[in-house]
């Protein structure tokens, strides 16, 4: 196959296809060609036009160029509204993955009801990844392809940083619980040295 129709082929195949596919995806359909550098020649030739060739989780798709995006949205929009308990396991989901519900109640410090985690399921954007080789075996989550697409990152590593968390909110009750459980514990060893200065005083000669 001529380079230029391998482009060609690469091009047919993604506005063909159904979901994104991956680059091994991609030339397992082509008898094997390797695909890379066409992906990367039609990244760069869609990069200025109204669709753009993206990639998200290492699987590539079309997509609506973002400042054209608001021509393509229907009149009514189904919002996706997450609970604030939701959107705590979500993110603790993408910064910790593969986790457990214990991993991530523990971090939370209170319960995670089960139907928290459907929710995020059903919307595709965490998923069963196995099962932890520890005793009981738990479940493990982590996200998905379709959680990177949706939030329009490539991979996990564009994730916000602390500070960025921080500044949005979803550190205080974290922080918080930290200063009280830090604050607790020093009371306890100030009580504790109270005690052993009494007792020293009390010894006899």
């Amino acid at each position: 196959m001529r380079p230029d129709d391998l482009v060609r082929a690469v091009e047919a195949t993604l506005f063909a296809a159904e979901e994104p596919m991956t680059a091994e995806a991609i030339s397992t359909h082509l008898g094997g060609a390797n695909v890379k550098d066409a992906l990367v020649q039609l990244e760069v030739q869609y990069r200025e036009r109204g669709v753009q060739l993206v990639e998200r989780g290492k699987r590539w798709h079309f997509q609506t160029a973002p400042d054209l995006a608001h021509l393509l949205r229907r009149e009514r929009e189904e919002v996706r509204r997450l609970s604030r308990a939701a959107t705590e396991v979500l993110a603790i989901v993408a910064y910790h993955e593969p986790v457990s519900r214990a991993e991530i109640e523990s971090i939370r410090g209170v319960q995670t009801a089960k139907g928290t985690l459907d929710v995020l399921m059903e919307a595709g954007w965490v998923r069963i990844v196995g099962r932890r080789e520890v005793p009981g075996r738990p479940v493990i989550y982590a996200t998905t392809p379709e959680f990177l697409s949706h939030f329009g990152l490539e991979s996990r590593r564009d994730l916000p940083g602390i500070d960025e968390l921080r500044a949005a909110g979803l550190l205080d009750p974290v922080e918080d619980a930290l200063a009280e459980a830090m604050d607790t514990v020093g009371k306890q060893e100030e009580a504790a040295d109270n005690d052993s200065d009494e007792t020293e005083a009390e010894a006899p000669d």
